[in-house]
């Protein structure tokens, strides 16, 4: 796969690239932990904050103590790591999407933004098939799947990076917004019946969150490259 480094977005889709990512959003999860439990204290049990703050300290753990030769990599110990320290459904369901991410990346050393956008996508095959959730049935779904879509549109139209995270993050955010006025039919929520309407599902607000640092770490990779200052690939 070709790297995306054009001249007006110098940016590396490499190893280091993906560190950043997965650093920045566990930043965000450990930023937005108290929202988090908020919106899951309202429909579930109050601990997908804190659950996925545990989970992404730990990878930041096992990062910190490897030495990743690949994006594939980074995303593999991201996963694996999720699953074995994250409890309830969001474990299983980010773990096993940052795995099947990782292996669509293959030994790629670069990755380009179509291949990207396969990742993404096959994060979100995991995701459906491991929570046997549909479009509309409010779980981190229903972020998911407009999020790709924009992508795979990006990325086909050969949207320059940024523009396309940029798009990518729009679409998520409105899925999750969709949410609130959904009845969930899945998990802890779907017990509540009607009364789950009118409440963001925590599963896509985190869903946005993700979404968010890896479109900011290519947006601050972008800016430090066309200042000429060193960007997350050391160049």
């Amino acid at each position: 796969m070709k790297p995306v480094t054009t001249p007006d977005e110098p940016v590396a889709l490499d190893t280091a690239f993906f560190v950043a990512w997965i650093t920045k959003a566990a930043q965000a999860i450990e930023e937005h932990l108290t929202r988090l439990g908020e919106l899951d204290a309202a429909i579930g049990d109050g601990d997908h904050g804190t659950n996925l703050d545990r989970g992404f300290a730990g990878v930041l753990r096992v990062l910190d103590t490897t030495s990743p030769r690949t994006p594939a990599t980074v995303l593999a110990l991201t996963g694996t790591t999720l699953i074995s320290k994250v409890g309830g459904a969001s474990g299983p369901l980010y773990g096993t999407a940052f795995r099947r991410a990782g292996n669509a990346l293959g030994d790629a050393e670069r990755i380009d933004l179509p291949g990207l956008a396969a990742a993404l996508e096959a994060a979100l095959a995991a995701i459906r098939k491991l929570g046997a959730a549909r479009d509309g049935d409010k779980t981190m779904v229903d972020a998911f799947v407009p999020a790709v879509a924009a992508l795979n549109k990006a990325a086909a139209d050969a949207v320059p990076l940024v523009a396309a995270l940029d798009a990518t993050v729009a679409a998520a955010e409105a899925g999750a917004q969709a949410t609130i006025a959904m009845q969930a039919v899945k998990g802890r929520a779907s017990y509540l019946g009607p009364r789950s309407v009118g409440h963001e599902d925590p599963g896509a607000a985190s869903t946005v969150l993700i979404l968010t640092a890896l479109r900011d770490t290519a947006r601050e990779a972008s800016e430090s490259g066309a200042s000429g200052e060193p960007g997350v690939n050391g160049d």
